[in-house]
């Protein structure tokens, strides 16, 4: 049977046309005005916007930080995601110290595999660099995962400066993309350890011990590092007006840094971590910062200096998780959900806004992304032969974000009583209806999507 969605007014990479689209088999075969409906299943998207799928390159499901597990597995987190507008999320596969990438990577297909209701891949983390690490890369591509993160803090999980170098030289090889979480993490070390002595241990002190200036010295350093490798970078969750001024230098100096930055970042200020020990459900590392960052970020936007949007999903639940911390910030675990709300979050503060048009908001929730990781054109694109991945979006619905009413399994949100303008009104998944008026039609049906070199190389 062929599907075609009809009416909808479709966005592309340049411009956006009311159009038909003629799905077959999960694939895309026509894109244009008056497609005949005689013999096809029909859906009417008339004064609707129709994005291609979402694409969330930042996710941590089912991800055991040596204490707890985030309150979010692979299918229920998927499901959210789905529910929202994201049709394809990649995670983090990450080595455990003297482990292997292969051995990680299989444990992350155990976690996935059969349980997802989006399409998935895998970034792999990694923490252990050996010549046998080394040889796996190799392996890693072959497999279909070529992304790779490093991390510049956590002392369980960061690498040294020269096997950054030697990691980025090494998936160079294979026009791998290598990102990082870039803050400097023996001063993060450092001034958690001056508050901790002097009893400052609410969770207001988690920002004040992770300042702009240790995002910004670890961008400069990887930037430099990247720039002795000769390649290509990418920097995750991005948050600081410092750190995006060190992004530039080094792109005039001609390094090439794609940028990632997340909604929490571009709608929340630090005056969030005010409210006593609630405060806790804002931990994230990077933390949010402060409204000259915010406008920073989304001048940098409306510019075409940043290259992507993602969520950072790691979500903890307050009762039994966040608490751990209670006397002391830094065993609060870090992150936050959002894996559900991106894209309404970013059309209500974005679009409706006059910050980016809707090509800038498809640009930088799906199609970059998909250049950057690998996956285009099957992926992050309205076109003939591409994943029938679409977003049906109803500009006109008027809702409020709720934990209550979220499909994360976790017990608050970031964005709380947050009122949002448009909502995914169905959610196309290679062609079939998966979600509906922000509630799942059908589950289970992700598949692993193996990814080629990336595109920006």
């Amino acid at each position: 049977m062929e599907h075609l969605i009809y009416n909808g007014r479709v966005v592309m990479p340049q411009q956006t046309v009311t159009a038909d689209i003629l799905v077959r088999d999960g694939k895309i075969v026509q894109v244009e005005k008056n497609i005949p409906r005689e013999g096809r299943q029909v859906y009417d998207a008339s004064g609707c916007l129709v994005f291609p799928g979402f694409i969330d390159a930042h996710t941590h499901l089912q991800m055991d930080n040596g204490v707890t597990v985030t309150a979010d597995d692979f299918a229920s987190g998927t499901i959210a995601a789905l529910c929202g507008g994201t049709t394809t999320l990649l995670d983090f596969a990450t080595q455990d110290p003297g482990d292997t990438l292969s051995h990680a990577l299989q444990t992350w297909h155990s976690r996935a595999d059969g349980h997802c209701s989006c399409d998935y891949g895998f970034h792999m983390a990694i923490v252990d660099w050996t010549p046998a690490v080394s040889q796996e890369v190799q392996e890693m591509v072959e497999a279909g995962v070529t992304s790779f993160k490093l991390y510049m803090a956590y002392d369980n999980l960061r690498v040294s400066d020269r096997e950054i170098y030697e990691i980025l030289k090494r998936v160079g090889e294979f026009h791998g993309i290598v990102g990082a979480h870039c803050e400097n993490g023996d001063l993060v070390n450092a001034l958690v350890a001056e508050y901790l002595e002097r009893g400052d241990t609410s969770p207001k002190y988690h920002p004040l011990s992770r300042p702009d200036f240790v995002e910004a010295e670890a961008v400069s350093r990887y930037c430099y590092l990247a720039t002795a490798a000769g390649v290509p970078i990418h920097i995750v969750h991005l948050s600081t007006r410092l750190g995006l001024e060190e992004a530039r230098r080094a792109r005039t100096r001609g390094q090439r840094v794609y940028l990632e930055t997340c909604p929490q970042y571009l709608t929340l200020e630090d005056s969030v971590y005010d409210q006593g020990f609630e405060s806790a459900k804002f931990v994230c590392s990077p933390p949010i910062r402060k409204g000259r960052d915010q406008s920073a970020l989304w001048q940098a936007i409306s510019q075409g200096e940043i290259d992507s949007i993602s969520t950072d999903h790691c979500s903890f639940n307050m009762n039994g998780q966040k608490d751990l911390g209670r006397d002391n910030f830094s065993r609060i675990p870090n992150g936050m959900p959002g894996l559900e709300h991106r894209p309404a979050v970013i059309y209500t503060h974005g679009v409706t806004k006059g910050r980016l048009t809707v090509n800038q908001m498809a640009a930088l929730l799906a199609e970059n992304a998909a250049r950057l990781f690998g996956l285009y054109p099957r992926k992050g694109v309205i076109a003939p032969g591409s994943d029938a991945d679409l977003v049906i979006w109803d500009p006109s619905i008027s809702w409020t974000i709720t934990a209550k009413n979220q499909h994360h399994h976790c017990d608050n949100t970031p964005y709380e009583g947050m009122p949002m303008q448009g909502r995914a009104k169905a959610v196309f998944l290679r062609g079939t209806l998966a979600a509906e008026d922000g509630e799942p039609v059908q589950t289970g049906l992700g598949i692993y999507i193996p990814r080629k070199e990336s595109e920006y190389f």
